[in-house]
C-alpha cells in the first residue's frame, strides 16, 4: 500500500480512486474484500431502536455474492488494496477462500448489526460547526452519565440532542456516554460490544452521533465516551477468525478471553485499539474517554496500554484539550500520576468509596462490597479530604489490601457520585438512591456530593429524581440469554438480603406485589408504579426482580421527561448547588488542603472550606435527628475573625420541597437541623 495516505492502520477509508481496505490477519494466506451488488433491494436498512433486528443466520447467508477483490499481503500480517468503490458501499471479507463472508473488524457502520455487512463511511462529509471549541480540562467539571437508549423514549442520538438545553440549564458540563459500539440484539448496556469502530445502529447513524456531539458543543457541553477495551462480547465477535493474536490466556479475565497487549503478536492488537482511540477523538470530536475496568487491561510492555491510550487521545485531539478517566476497582493512584513520575497520565479515576459510605448510611446495610464501610461521619470527612478511603489498608471483603497511596492526588482527579449505572442496577429493584432514602436525607446527600472537592457525576435522571429504575438488560439469543440471566443472578446473591426475594409472591396479584414495593415509596415527587419493571415472573429461586432479556426491563428503564417539570423543586436543588459550587471561590477552588472537618455527632459532621482572605464556608451535614447544643468545643466551628456565621443555603429550603430551616447559630447556642445540609458564611 505504498503511496496511499491513510488516517488509520485498519478499516475502510475513502481515498482518491476508490476505497482503501486494510485488515490485520496474520496467519492467513489470502484475504478478499467482497462488495455487495448495488441493487435497489439492498439499500441500507433504517437504523434506530424501532428497526427490526434481522435473523442472525439469514444475515450471515444473505447477499454473499458480489464483486471480489484480492488484498495484497503486507509485512506484519496486514492485507490491503484500493478498490473502485465509494462511501455507502457494503462489503465483507473472505479469508483463505472460505464460503463464509465476515464483517470488517474495524467497520465504521453495521446497519444490520454485528453479523451483517459492513458499510464504508466517509467522515469528511459531515459539516462541523464547532471550530471554536477548545475542549476541556478536568477541573471544574460536572459530569452526567448517559445511556442513550433509555435517556429518551425514542432512544436515539437525535432525540437526546433535544434535551441538551435542559442539561445546560442545570449546569452540566460533561456528558459521559455509556458505550455505543455495536452489539447484538435490540437493547443492552453496551459493555459487550463487538464492533468497536461502529456506533450502534440502535441509536441512529454515524452522522447522528456526530450531530449530537456538534450540538453539545454549541451548548458548551463536552462529550466523552465510555470505551470497553478489556474484553469483547460473546455474540458477533469475529476477531478470532482473523487471528488469535488479539487474545491471550496468560491473564485471567472475568468477562472472557483477556486482550493480548504484551504477548507475541501484540503489535497489531495495540495498533487496533489505539486506532479506535484516534477514531473517536478525530472523526467524532469526542472530548475524551472513560476506560472501563482498567484493572483488566493487563500489560507488561515498556509503555502500559493505559498510558498509550492517554497519549494517543491527546495526540489525536491536536490543539483541543481532552480528558481521559479510568475505572479502577483496586484504586491504583499510579493511573493518574504523570508519565514522568511513573504514572499513566490519566486525568481522573472513578471513586466508589463515597457512594459506598452513602449507601450504608442511607440503608443501614453493610453487606457484600459494602461490608468494609460504616457510613460514619468520619468516612465522609476522609472522603472530602483524601478522595479514596482505601489507600492500602486491608479490605476484608476481598481478603487483601486495596488501594495505593493517594494523599498527593489533586481533588479533581477523583470522580465522585452517589449513583451510577452499575450501582443503581445492583439494587433489588433498580431503585435510585432517592427511592431508598427520605426526601430530606436525599437532599442532604445531594448537597454533600455537589459541594465536596472532586469531580461530581450525576446519573441520568438524578437531576429530577426520575421514577424510572435502571435495570440490567441485555438482548441475546435464548441460550446465551439464559446464561447471562444465571450469571447475573449469581452476582446478586452476594447480597444476603436479596435472598428474601426468593419468597416474594411475584405470581400473586399485582396489588399484593405492589404493597411490597410501596415500602420503598416516599412522598412529594412524581412516581410511577413498579409494575412496569417486569412482565414475567423470575425463575424460581432467583434473586432477580427483572429478567435481563425481557423488553420490559429495557422499557421500564426509560426516563419520563414530564417529571422534569413536575419535579421542578428537585431540579432547582441541583441547579442551585451546581451554581453555588461554580461561583463561590471557597467551593470552586478545589485545592489540596482546602478544607478540614470534624465529627459533631453520631450522624453529623462539619466541613470548613477555606476561602480567600478568610472568607470561609461552613458546611454542616446532619443525617440524624436535630442537634441542639449550647456550644461546640471544635475550633473549626469558630467564625472568621470579626465575623459571625450566617446561613446562605439549606437543603431544607421550602423551594426544594423542604420543611424550612431554623436559625443555626444564635447567642444561646447551635441548632443543627436533622436530615439536612446547611452552608454558612462569615458575615
Amino acid at each position: 500500500m505504498s503511496g496511499i495516505a491513510r488516517r488509520l492502520p485498519v478499516g475502510a477509508e475513502t481515498v482518491e480512486g476508490g476505497v482503501s481496505f486494510r485488515v490485520w490477519a496474520p496467519g492467513r494466506r489470502h484475504v478478499e474484500v467482497v462488495l455487495e451488488e448495488a441493487e435497489e433491494d439492498q439499500q441500507t436498512p433504517p437504523s434506530g431502536p424501532s428497526a427490526a433486528t434481522p435473523d442472525v443466520a439469514a444475515v450471515r447467508r444473505e447477499r454473499s455474492g458480489g464483486a471480489g477483490f484480492p488484498l495484497e499481503a503486507e509485512a506484519d500480517g496486514y492485507f490491503s488494496a484500493v478498490v473502485p468503490a465509494a462511501a455507502g458501499a457494503r462489503y465483507r471479507f473472505r479469508l483463505d477462500g472460505a464460503a463464509d463472508l465476515l464483517p470488517d473488524p474495524a467497520s465504521r457502520h453495521q446497519p444490520d448489526g454485528p453479523h451483517g455487512a459492513s458499510v464504508v463511511v466517509d467522515p469528511g462529509t459531515f459539516r462541523w460547526t464547532d471550530a471554536d471549541w477548545r475542549g476541556i480540562g478536568i477541573a471544574g467539571q460536572i459530569i452526567y452519565e448517559m445511556h442513550v437508549g433509555t435517556f429518551t423514549p425514542e432512544g436515539t442520538w437525535a432525540a437526546a440532542a433535544g434535551k441538551l438545553p435542559l442539561l445546560k440549564e442545570i449546569g452540566i458540563t460533561v456528558i459521559e456516554m455509556m458505550p455505543v459500539n455495536e452489539f447484538p440484539g435490540r437493547f443492552g448496556w453496551g459493555y459487550d460490544g463487538v464492533n468497536l469502530f461502529a456506533p450502534t445502529r440502535l441509536y441512529g447513524t454515524p452522522e447522528d452521533l456526530r450531530a449530537f456531539i456538534d450540538a453539545a458543543h454549541r451548548e458548551g457541553i463536552a462529550v466523552i465516551l465510555d470505551v470497553v477495551y478489556n474484553h469483547f462480547g460473546p455474540d458477533g465477535n469475529y476477531l478470532g477468525h482473523y487471528t488469535q493474536h488479539y487474545f491471550t490466556d496468560r491473564y485471567d479475565n472475568e468477562w472472557g478471553a483477556a486482550i493480548n497487549f504484551d504477548g507475541p503478536g501484540s503489535e497489531g492488537t495495540r495498533d487496533f485499539f489505539l486506532a479506535n482511540v484516534t477514531m473517536w477523538i478525530e472523526e467524532y470530536h469526542f472530548d475524551g474517554l472513560r476506560l472501563d475496568a482498567t484493572q483488566s487491561l493487563h500489560d507488561r510492555s515498556p509503555e502500559h496500554i493505559v498510558a498509550a491510550i492517554a497519549r494517543t487521545a491527546r495526540k489525536a485531539a491536536g490543539s483541543r484539550a481532552v480528558i481521559v478517566i479510568g475505572e479502577n476497582e483496586p484504586q491504583d493512584a499510579r493511573l493518574v500520576r504523570p508519565p514522568e513520575a511513573g504514572g499513566y497520565g490519566l486525568d481522573a479515576l472513578w471513586n466508589d468509596d463515597l457512594h459506598h459510605s452513602a449507601m450504608v448510611t442511607l440503608t443501614g446495610r453493610a453487606e457484600a462490597y459494602y461490608q468494609d464501610y460504616d457510613g460514619s461521619p468520619q468516612e465522609f470527612i476522609s472522603a472530602a479530604k483524601h478522595g479514596f478511603l482505601f489507600q492500602g489498608q486491608v479490605y476484608s471483603q476481598q481478603e487483601k489490601r486495596r488501594g495505593t497511596h493517594a494523599l498527593d492526588i489533586p481533588p479533581p482527579a477523583f470522580v465522585t457520585f452517589v449513583q451510577n449505572h452499575d450501582q443503581v442496577a445492583n439494587s433489588a429493584w433498580g431503585h435510585r438512591f432517592h427511592r431508598i432514602a427520605s426526601p430530606a436525607r436525599a437532599r442532604a446527600v445531594t448537597a454533600l456530593l455537589l459541594l465536596l472537592p472532586g469531580t461530581p457525576m450525576l446519573f441520568q435522571g438524578q437531576e429530577f429524581w426520575a421514577s424510572a429504575p435502571f435495570l440490567y438488560f441485555a438482548d441475546h439469543e435464548p441460550e446465551l440469554a439464559a446464561m447471562v440471566e444465571k450469571g447475573r443472578g449469581e452476582f446478586m446473591r452476594q447480597f444476603p438480603s436479596l435472598a428474601a426475594l426468593d419468597h416474594i409472591p411475584f405470581r400473586s396479584n399485582r396489588s399484593e406485589r405492589q404493597g411490597y414495593v410501596q415500602a420503598f415509596e416516599y412522598g412529594a415527587i412524581s412516581c410511577r408504579s413498579d409494575d412496569s419493571i417486569r412482565s414475567e415472573s423470575a425463575p424460581e429461586g432467583s434473586p432477580l426482580t427483572a429478567r435481563p432479556h425481557e423488553p420490559s426491563s429495557f422499557e421500564a428503564s426509560k426516563l419520563d421527561w414530564s417529571e422534569f417539570d413536575r419535579n421542578a423543586a428537585v431540579v432547582a436543588l441541583h441547579r442551585d448547588l451546581i451554581a453555588l459550587r461554580r461561583t463561590d471561590p471557597a467551593f470552586s477552588a478545589q485545592t489540596a488542603g482546602g478544607l478540614d472537618g470534624a465529627v459533631l455527632g453520631p450522624e453529623a459532621f462539619v466541613l470548613r472550606f477555606f476561602g480567600p482572605d478568610g472568607d470561609d464556608r461552613l458546611v454542616i451535614v446532619n443525617l440524624g435527628t436535630d442537634i441542639r447544643r449550647p456550644s461546640f468545643p471544635v475550633p473549626l466551628m469558630a467564625p472568621p475573625a470579626g465575623r459571625r456565621w450566617s446561613l446562605i443555603w439549606s437543603s431544607e429550603d421550602l423551594g426544594y420541597g423542604g420543611g424550612g430551616t431554623p436559625p443555626v447559630e444564635t447567642e444561646t447556642g447551635w441548632h443543627l437541623p436533622g436530615h439536612a445540609t446547611v452552608v454558612l458564611a462569615g458575615r
